[in-house]
């Protein structure tokens, strides 16, 4: 028996699911989900496993995130979608659309290919590890210590948006940081599977990320036969967050073709 995932659902329509990338959760993208429902879709922000307001588990890799998302349609009863997934939630839409290709109408993958990445996220995971949650009173005291670990003040940002109030005085992140950091292989994995999808499919790649390279383009025709590649401007791995505006127009314009 599967666990439904949490999610916010606006708009009427098309049925549209947006899975965030690694260490995030569905508020990443509460304000391009806000512009894609008044576009005429049913937007669903949904929160992975171990992340945001959703189940922990001690399990978790690419089919396990694949099933939840076929439960999670059909507890919804979605039969068809759209799909756009960014970095770790590309992977999860890139590989339920090659297992269930009939359930995916369109599918967008922001700023990662279907590859192997080495694990490259210790480094984060490392300073998280080293933060003292029970001696922190507030939200700057979280990021003045996450600050002797991590200079971008971007980054911080996006992980402290994890940090909550689990009880009175006590924080805690929405992600599932013991599993997490134990399953950091897991992130980087190749989609586990050989097949296609051959439906209409949209890569968005940031100019200033490295995460999709020019040499990824055969890989990605070998699975997605019937993919563009657009770049976003001035943008790097979050791109959605850098440049939104570009981001919203390329999505768009793809998806009324």
């Amino acid at each position: 028996m599967s666990t439904l995932l949490h999610s916010k659902i606006e708009g009427k329509g098309t049925p549209f699911l947006i899975l965030h990338g690694f260490l995030g959760m569905l508020d990443n993208w509460k304000t391009l989900g806000s512009q894609y429902a008044e576009e005429g879709y049913e937007v669903h922000l949904i929160d992975q496993r171990n992340h945001g307001k959703s189940f922990w588990s001690t399990d978790f890799n690419y089919d396990l995130l694949t099933e939840d998302l076929k439960y999670y349609m059909d507890e919804h009863q979605l039969h068809e979608a759209i799909i756009l997934g960014h970095s770790m939630g590309g992977k999860t839409a890139m590989q339920f659309a090659c297992t269930y290709p009939e359930r995916v109408a369109k599918l967008i993958v922001a700023d990662i290919a279907p590859k192997f990445y080495p694990p490259h996220h210790q480094p984060i995971i490392d300073s998280l590890l080293k933060l003292d949650l029970p001696s922190l009173n507030s939200r700057g005291d979280a990021d003045d210590a996450l600050g002797k670990y991590i200079r971008d003040f971007g980054t911080r940002q996006f992980l402290l948006k994890s940090l909550y109030w689990r009880e009175k005085g006590k924080l805690g992140f929405r992600f599932n940081l013991e599993v997490l950091s134990q399953k950091m292989a897991e992130v980087g994995e190749n989609i586990g599977s050989n097949e296609s999808f051959i439906g209409p499919t949209l890569f968005l790649r940031g100019d200033q990320s490295e995460y999709i390279q020019e040499a990824d383009t055969e890989n990605i025709k070998r699975h997605f036969p019937n993919a563009s590649i657009e770049v976003i401007d001035k943008a790097g791995h979050w791109l959605h967050a850098q440049n939104p505006k570009q981001f919203f127009n390329k999505s768009m314009a793809f998806l009324n073709a």
